[in-house]
């Protein structure tokens, strides 16, 4: 009924995360430049981006799921949104689907995420020590 909520509310939250986390970084890297010789460097995805793989994941898997309810009926054009929000019996029945089915869709999601962020990790320290053992 509802479950798309939940992840969408993660992705605004990961969206607004991104950006001060790529201003943060941005104004980091800019100081350290001043006073360094560009260097070839090993590949380092900076953690600006790994946080937007988060909020496209959450962002299109909630576009999705929104689609699913409108193509439903679950989700409709006029107040109050959603359907089940009409009845009092619904809207507790629906509640209940965000506690449980939303939250359990947002973590698998960052659990997904966590698993990426890790793998690339593994990739970027092979990157380097590949690149130490060459000089």
């Amino acid at each position: 009924m509802a479950c798309f909520i939940v992840p969408a509310v993660e992705a605004v939250v990961t969206t607004i995360a991104a950006k001060a986390i790529e201003k943060k970084e941005l104004k980091s890297e800019a100081a350290a430049q001043i006073g360094e010789e560009s260097t070839v460097a090993a590949p380092k995805i900076s953690f600006a981006r790994k946080t937007k793989w988060l909020r496209n994941l959450l962002w299109g898997g909630s576009a999705l799921l929104a689609f699913e309810h409108v193509w439903h009926g679950e989700v409709v054009p006029w107040f109050p949104f959603l359907t089940a929000a009409a009845d009092p019996a619904d809207a507790a029945e629906m509640l209940h689907e965000m506690a449980t089915v939303g939250v359990c869709m947002a973590l698998l999601v960052t659990a997904v995420w966590g698993v990426m962020v890790g793998v690339s990790a593994i990739l970027e320290k092979r990157a380097r020590q590949a690149q130490t053992n060459e000089q």
